[in-house]
């Protein structure tokens, strides 16, 4: 299984407004940068869609080593997904999960890929260049959407 380090990040100006979704990934010397936008989001849904892309963009089962600066999408995979799925997607105090058709997707992707997710919290904006890379590409993404940056060539 080849082994995969990702770091994902997410930005948006205002919340919501024009947003921003980065994923950065490095197996052994291959490195490669993803990124998109959208025009009207929040935060915490580019947060899912960046690691939503990153897990996408792997072509066979991998050991991902994912670094995520959202507690949010550490929280949500690793302790509420569980109980939201228990109670039909509710929370705990028995409101409708937010962003629940990216968390599915994401639940969907996770369970039926394969890879084995190492998922792992890095403090945001401190320094770490993994992170900071990821945030530098959600920013690229944020560009996108308002039409001031093309899209990254595929």
């Amino acid at each position: 299984m080849n082994e995969v380090v990702m770091y994902t990040d997410g930005a948006c100006k205002g919340n919501p407004g024009p947003g921003g979704w980065g994923v950065l990934m490095q197996a052994g010397p291959n490195v490669k940068e993803l990124y998109g936008g959208e025009r009207e989001t929040t935060n915490n849904r580019m947060e899912l869609m960046a690691v939503i892309q990153g897990l996408q963009a792997l072509k066979r089962p991998c050991a991902v080593q994912l670094h995520v600066d959202s507690l949010y999408v550490l929280k949500g995979m690793t302790e509420w997904l569980p109980g939201w799925k228990a109670k039909g997607w509710r929370t705990a105090a028995k409101q409708p999960v937010k962003n629940v058709e990216l968390w599915q997707r994401l639940d969907e992707l996770v369970a039926g890929s394969g890879h084995a997710i190492d998922w792992r919290w890095v403090r945001g904006h401190d320094g770490d260049p993994g992170n900071e890379r990821a945030d530098e590409l959600a920013n690229f993404g944020v560009e996108v959407a308002l039409g001031r940056r093309p899209p990254p060539a595929v």
